[in-house]
């Protein structure tokens, strides 16, 4: 495994490597099961290169970007058992060489959601995200579906700009109670842990209303809500259509139901995505990766 630092050791990593498909799985690091989910689904692609970098573009004034956890030798650690071809983690004068620059805005899918909630977010996730895909040339990009509308966005970027790198989005991978693994989960304290669980709960509630035979969106909504009461706020509960975000009144075809809410010092976000018809309801992916919660 090498770890790559510039810009310039990775043109070489390049040039150097074997034939083949290369497969980049993009991190900010602190690396957990989760992570490392995408990394075994990224190896049955190809060579596999994992990105880990911090980046300042994508957090708001006030955010966690100074304490977001970071830890290289431990990544580093966890990475080594997983035989991928390198590591590029670059220092922050690579990747923003200059104080300001260009920034990529995002198109009708980062309208609503945490972009509504986080207005300027996902200019910084596409304007990093355009870079990694211009400096490491993958053929394809692997993502988790835990940050569903962060995918959806960059989907639309890759049409519209015309990148020619294929998208996957792995499963979320969760705790024995059903918590989505997150990096932020490490700012819980033990009881804010097990409140965070309500988030979980308040999706599976849903899920349960639709194999119910519910499809009234504002019912669905309202039954979730209602179970996120141990959160310390709520900042939305919607069910969007996808790959669009659009609103959705009748539950229908191919669906998004997310949930983002505070709970002690952490922000956090999950998602069920569904296949939904008159008398069934099913897991389904975001880009064509796997379907399985």
């Amino acid at each position: 495994m090498e770890l790559i630092r510039t810009r310039h050791e990775l043109q070489r990593f390049r040039q150097s490597r074997q034939r083949g498909k290369l497969v980049l799985v993009p991190t900010m690091g602190a690396l957990h099961a989760g992570h490392l989910s995408l990394v075994e689904l990224a190896h049955r692609y190809g060579q596999v290169v994992v990105s880990i970098f911090v980046n300042p573009t994508q957090f708001l004034q006030g955010e966690d970007y100074d304490s977001y956890p970071q830890d290289l030798a431990e990544d580093l650690q966890a990475l080594t058992p997983l035989d991928i071809a390198a590591v590029f983690a670059p220092h922050l004068e690579e990747m923003y060489p200059r104080e300001s620059g260009i920034l990529i805005q995002p198109g009708p899918r980062a309208l609503s959601l945490c972009g509504a909630q986080r207005p300027g977010h996902f200019a910084g996730v596409l304007t990093v995200v355009a870079k990694l895909f211009n400096l490491v040339q993958p053929d394809l990009a692997i993502f988790g579906r835990k940050d569903a509308q962060q995918c959806l966005v960059i989907d639309e970027m890759v049409r519209d700009l015309a990148f020619s790198v294929r998208l996957l989005d792995g499963p979320t991978v969760r705790e024995s109670d059903g918590l989505a693994m997150s990096s932020r989960n490490n700012y819980l304290s033990s009881e804010e842990r097990k409140r965070a669980t309500c988030l979980w709960q308040g999706l599976q509630r849903g899920r349960q209303l639709l194999g119910e035979g519910e499809r009234d969106a504002a019912a669905i909504i309202e039954a979730v809500t209602a179970i996120l009461q141990d959160a310390d706020q709520v900042e939305y509960v919607e069910i969007r259509s996808v790959p669009d975000l659009t609103p959705v009144q009748r539950v229908c075809d191919h669906i998004l139901l997310a949930v983002a809410a505070s709970v002690g010092p952490a922000r956090l976000i999950d998602n069920l995505v569904l296949a939904v018809q008159e008398d069934s309801v099913a897991s389904a992916a975001l880009l064509g990766g796997e379907a399985s919660e």
